[in-house]
């Protein structure tokens, strides 16, 4: 039995539609036995039972696993990630009145922000006056009390927090890492590398007090 070298060069996250996950969906394979090379492109490393979208963090020692449950002479080389992600996205119908209509929006929320913003700032960021003014220019009178300018300012501030959190309670908005759990991931890296190395460099004598 001759052994047969495969390169892998697994992608950090992969994006899918299909249930049943194959090789050629989250990596490039590259093997001089193109026979070889087309057993490995089919193999299917995932089978997806869920019916919601999610991510799923897989490592490359499985898929090793299953190349040597095809064919245990093939000798595997990583040239990717040690640990990457399916992410797994139904398929959706295509709606362009719904993707113009979402665009529209998006346009003039970012141009009421903008103005919005200007307006602040030019008026040393005294937001009350804004909406004062805004109101008398677009209604007439002058508002004596609370309008509804300042009511959906704040309704709409709670929800932008809540929006950019992406978590409320319990519930998650989708299946995102909230801001916070990416600072925590980022704060854990750090204090390992910062480990590690404190360790390398007392053993050598250098070392930051």
């Amino acid at each position: 039995m001759t052994d047969k070298t495969a390169y892998l060069k697994l992608n950090q996250i992969s994006e899918v539609h299909e249930k049943s996950v194959f090789l050629k969906d989250v990596a490039e394979v590259y093997c001089d036995d193109k026979v070889t090379l087309n057993r490995l492109n089919a193999l299917k490393i995932k089978i997806i039972h869920q019916e919601k979208n999610k991510r799923y963090v897989e490592s490359v020692l499985d898929v090793i696993q299953k190349i040597h449950e095809m064919d245990a002479s093939i000798q595997v080389t990583n040239l990717g990630e040690v640990d990457f992600i399916i992410d797994y996205q139904k398929t959706k119908t295509p709606r362009l009145a719904w993707a113009w209509a979402k665009t529209i929006f998006v346009c003039l929320l970012c141009f009421c922000g903008a103005a919005f913003a200007i307006m602040t700032f030019n008026n040393d960021a005294s937001v009350s006056d804004v909406f004062q003014e805004i109101y008398r220019l677009v209604l007439g009178p002058e508002a004596e009390n609370c309008t509804i300018l300042e009511l959906s300012y704040s309704v709409g501030l709670a929800v932008g927090v809540i929006l950019f959190f992406n978590h409320f309670c319990v519930w998650k908005l989708n299946t995102d890492p909230t801001p916070l759990e990416v600072e925590m991931r980022l704060y854990e890296d750090n204090i390992s590398k910062t480990l590690i190395q404190n360790k390398g460099r007392k053993e050598s004598g250098i070392d930051v007090h």
